[in-house]
């Protein structure tokens, strides 16, 4: 049984020195805690680094991680993504091999319906960008392996911020 498992995110602001992403998922490894999405970039601040973190976990869990973090030195601030509006998007490339010249037509319809790029484009291969929801990215996914085969999918972890216009309400 899953016991209460389930998605949950959250936001940190990390001081932007060497060590700290290792420390943060050093806290998850050490605790055996499951590290399902993880993505670090600098802020408006150099100083400060945002991290979002995704994670498959039960409430009890979820909150001994948010303590843990809050402990760390290095942590200034933790932010629960679970009771938020929140703006959400990962990316995702998908190189599909073996095109024909219908594979192509269909693939940029694909692109079209789900607002993707296609960035790079070969003899019989292509190559397509997607920014959207980590669910959306998983059905383009399936979609496009079930239809084609031979492909190469690279994503990288969700990035998201509170929504301004659900905040107030």
């Amino acid at each position: 049984m899953d016991k209460g498992l389930k998605k949950r995110w959250i936001s940190l602001y990390v001081e932007n020195q060497v060590g700290v992403l290792a420390k943060i998922s050093g806290l998850f490894s050490g605790k055996s805690y499951n590290l399902d999405s993880l993505t670090v970039g600098t802020t408006e601040d150099n100083t400060v680094s945002r991290m979002t973190i995704g994670t498959f976990c039960d409430d009890e869990t979820f909150e001994q991680i948010k303590k843990q973090l809050n402990r760390m030195v290095e942590v200034i601030k933790v932010i629960d993504f679970t009771d938020m509006f929140v703006r959400m998007k990962e990316i995702l490339y998908v190189k599909v091999f073996g095109c024909s010249p219908e594979d192509k037509v269909e693939l940029f319809q694909i692109a079209e319906t789900f607002k993707a790029r296609v960035i790079d484009y070969g003899k019989d291969s292509l190559l397509l960008e997607f920014v959207q929801t980590a669910t959306k990215n998983d059905a383009v996914v399936k979609l496009i392996k079930e239809e084609f085969g031979h492909i190469e999918v690279v994503r990288g972890g969700s990035v998201g911020i509170e929504s301004i216009s659900m905040m107030d309400r």
